[in-house]
């Protein structure tokens, strides 16, 4: 590991332990939807409200219930009816991620580079994430996706200081090992601090524990197998591993040497989630 790296390891680190590094917030319109879901008694009206108040995701919105993942024999054309059709919740989850997109842009051109990288990234895993919960899990689908929009939230900290240190922005290594090996720790401080739900928290920092062996199926296995199979093809180092030795593909009751893209239906489901967030 470079010094530079080591160094700014520890400052982090050190930031993160005394609550002095700054996170992220969610975005406004993300917050209130949030806080409003969360009061037993909403009904869709008042949700329909509070989202229809940003145009722009109000629209998103409408357009995934139209998508092919979700279609219905009739179009639907306004908010009311779209959050009817998904429910209070997956509309929650839903306008949180697509909120969410938000945060990942930079002032500077090699930071926002970077950014859009993870979201893309973040967005095709969550795609994966929302098929391999609805075919092989009685987990809730928008949650999976959920939980892939986020397990990479712990990177944002990192390049909002890299963006004000210039020489890690300059040295792509070491950024990359900080990282690598800071990202799931700020991860979960921030999933807490927006007060997610635990099984979704945890996910930054265990889904890269290949050896991970929980009692029974959850997002963490979710996000890890959409994370492998992200990869599938390319040379990345984790396409060297025993598949078959991972807990968390036959949690899924998933053969780890089934390529799902090869899947017609599987693969067709995959590509609409992914479009539904981009």
């Amino acid at each position: 590991m470079s010094k530079l790296a080591e160094k700014v390891q520890q400052e982090l680190i050190q930031a993160i332990e005394n609550d002095d590094l700054v996170l992220p917030t969610l975005p406004e319109v993300a917050l209130r939807v949030r806080e409003a879901a969360e009061d037993p008694d909403i009904g869709i009206p008042q949700i329909s409200k509070v989202i229809g108040n940003d145009a722009a995701l109000t629209a998103r919105i409408i357009k995934v219930v139209n998508s092919p993942l979700l279609r219905t024999n009739k179009e639907i054309t306004d908010l009311q009816m779209a959050v009817a059709r998904l429910g209070i919740n997956y509309t929650c989850n839903l306008a949180t991620g697509l909120a969410m997109e938000q945060m990942f842009q930079a002032t500077s051109d090699v930071v926002d580079r970077k950014m859009r990288e993870v979201w893309n990234k973040s967005t095709e895993i969550a795609g994966i994430c929302h098929v391999l919960c609805k075919h092989y899990t009685r987990l809730m689908p928008d949650q999976a996706t959920l939980a892939g929009l986020v397990h990479q939230i712990g990177v944002l900290p990192i390049l909002t200081y890299a963006e004000e240190h210039n020489e890690l922005l300059a040295d792509s290594i070491s950024l990359n090992h900080v990282i690598e090996q800071i990202h799931p720790i700020i991860g979960d401080r921030i999933l807490r601090a927006w007060e997610f739900p635990e099984l979704i928290a945890i996910v930054p920092s265990q889904y890269l524990d290949f050896q991970r062996d929980s009692a029974k199926v959850d997002y963490v296995d979710i996000v890890q197998v959409a994370t492998l199979q992200s990869f599938l093809g390319s040379e990345h180092p984790y396409t060297q591993l025993d598949w078959s030795s991972i807990p968390a593909f036959s949690k899924l009751g998933l053969d780890p040497n089934v390529d799902m893209q090869a899947d017609e239906d599987l693969s067709s489901a995959m590509e609409a989630a992914m479009n539904m967030l981009q």
